[in-house]
């Protein structure tokens, strides 16, 4: 299958679970992005791979206009509803990939990406793409899961996270994905790493495949009595599996 119809595939399947979960409509977090971007009545903002339109609707009570662009229908309908509940009336959707932008170039004052790029197969070109479509002086902010600096939980950590959701590329160390904004042209001016802990049967519910889910639940179970934490806090206790997502946040200007 193309990565593109996969993406599209799953999160058919996750649009409803994913704009609902509390650990990714959480207040704070979205908060520290919106605060990132510096944006204003005067900003025009591009909310990249929006998804079910949590960010998006938080840029557009501070921007003047926000663009929410997806490659999933169903996410796009999920961020309409958010923004229309919101009564949100300066926020345009539409649907596209973000391997080639359709923008001029120099349009945004602000691009924003969260949760995206560890599904990206070319994360580089679409950073390159944002940039594109930026003004000189404008603001990129991306905040997304990261993994372990060591090669070893970073490969393992991956596998878990690609198990439960194919779709999933690969989660870099917070370091690699630094050096992927900077190969931009970008001037890095902020970064802040946070850890979120998260249920395991809260995150794997959103992903909606019982099938796919079961055995990933014996694995990781194991891999926790085992004493291996897959880089990301693996552990058990009393029948419950926990963990948790390290995120990275990045702000940086186009010069």
């Amino acid at each position: 299958m193309d990565h593109l119809q996969r993406i599209k595939q799953e999160f058919t399947r996750q649009a409803a679970g994913f704009a609902t979960s509390a650990a990714l409509t959480e207040r704070a977090p979205i908060q520290r992005i919106i605060d990132a971007t510096g944006a204003d009545a005067t900003k025009l903002a591009l909310d990249l791979a929006c998804g079910p339109g949590i960010v998006t609707a938080e840029l557009a009570a501070v921007a003047r206009e926000v663009v929410a662009f997806d490659l999933t229908p169903e996410m796009l309908a999920k961020a309409r509803e958010r923004c229309g509940k919101a009564n949100l009336h300066n926020v345009t959707f539409q649907e596209g990939s973000a391997t080639k932008l359709p923008f001029p170039d120099h349009h945004f004052d602000i691009v924003v990406t969260r949760a995206a790029v560890h599904h990206f197969q070319e994360p580089g070109r679409i950073l390159g793409e944002a940039m594109r479509v930026m003004k000189k002086g404008g603001v990129l902010v991306v905040a997304d899961v990261v993994s372990a600096e060591l090669a070893e939980k970073s490969a393992l950590q991956n596998a878990i996270e690609i198990l439960r959701d194919p779709s999933h590329v690969r989660m870099p160390p917070a370091s690699e994905l630094a050096s992927l904004v900077q190969g931009c042209g970008l001037k890095i001016e902020q970064q802040e790493t946070w850890d979120q802990p998260r249920a395991f049967e809260e995150w794997a519910g959103i992903v909606a495949d019982p099938e796919r889910i079961n055995p990933l639940r014996t694995i990781v179970a194991a891999l926790a009595r085992a004493g291996e934490d897959a880089g990301m806090g693996l552990s058990t206790a009393d029948g419950t599996i926990a963990f948790f997502h390290r995120w990275l946040l990045i702000a940086a200007r186009k010069p």
